[in-house]
């Protein structure tokens, strides 16, 4: 069922009240993408043993699958059930129009990607893209996150190392930075400082001191996009200098694919494959409850 125009400025109202008091008691919200009810389920059974706020998000592959209004539906029921505190974020979403849509349907975070879809969109193209939507969003309260250019990497587990050479050259600065939030007014930047889209055979490296003097710079909140992969040591650092929502990907559909590859060679006569899914929910649950304690946000719920 819809919720009405109270409920969702109430929800994203609430949003806020949270995000804020991450950024002061020094967590981060787990941003955790779900492929399907299986993922949902797992996300709000490790956020309801940990007590700890959560973000479910989509990316555009998610909603083509699910529907926008479907997914809205689902957490609101799973939320009720399991009794936690959730909110959905529309992740990497590649057009205006996109996220009009995400934000008609309630979505509490929007991140608005248009080098997702155009690589070599320009940052005055992305800057007035980004200035639409956070005006737009002002209708129901939704918060707007963005950055100024492309961000490497895919949602997969990779083979190839990490060409750090390569990715430094697309870096966030703190000049940089400070100028493209004073132009949006987004309430979250995405910065890029090491983190990378995807699982890669060798650890992820953050550069903390630059984080920091982002940090300095900048008022607004700070995600970390491409989370899977990095040792927990450089999430406990991030949130403690006050990055206040880390992203997870990779992580969660490996744990899946591989628990279900188990659960599948195990069972080779059982067709009916829901049978088949507790040892993955469980799987991807205990994954999602890891990055809970590495974020610090244990026990912060308000529920």
């Amino acid at each position: 069922m819809p919720l009405s125009l109270r409920q969702i400025r109430l929800n994203t109202k609430n949003a806020r009240d949270t995000y804020e008091r991450a950024k002061h008691q020094h967590f981060a919200l787990g941003a955790f993408n779900i492929d399907d009810q299986v993922t949902l389920k797992a996300v709000c059974i490790a956020a309801q043993k940990k007590q700890a706020p959560v973000l479910v998000e989509v990316s555009q592959g998610e909603v083509d699958a699910l529907g926008l209004d479907n997914v809205r539906d689902m957490v609101d029921n799973y939320k009720q059930i399991y009794g936690v505190e959730m909110y959905i974020n529309l992740d990497h979403s590649p057009s205006v129009e996109a996220c009009k849509a995400g934000i008609e349907a309630g979505f509490e975070f929007i991140h608005i990607d248009i080098s997702q879809a155009n690589h070599d969109a320009t940052e005055e193209e992305i800057i007035n893209a980004t200035k639409e939507i956070v005006e737009y969003a002002k209708f129901t309260g939704a918060l707007v996150e963005s950055e100024p250019h492309y961000f490497g990497g895919s949602s997969n587990l990779h083979t190839e190392k990490i060409d750090y050479d390569e990715i430094k050259k697309t870096f966030s600065t703190p000049e940089g930075s400070a100028h493209f939030v004073s132009m949006t007014g987004i309430d979250t930047f995405a910065v890029a400082i090491g983190n990378l889209h995807g699982k890669y055979p060798v650890p992820k490296k953050l550069d903390l001191d630059l984080l920091q003097e982002i940090r300095n710079s900048i008022p607004c909140h700070i995600s970390l996009h491409g989370g899977s992969g990095t040792p927990g040591h450089y999430f406990k650092s991030a949130v403690e200098i006050g990055a206040t929502k880390v992203n997870i990907n990779s992580d969660m559909r490996v744990a899946y694919r591989t628990t279900l590859e188990e659960q599948l060679k195990a069972n080779p006569n059982e067709y009916a494959v829901v049978k088949l899914m507790d040892k993955v929910i469980d799987s991807v649950a205990e994954v999602v409850g890891s990055k809970i304690d590495m974020f610090n946000s244990a026990g912060k719920a308000r529920i």
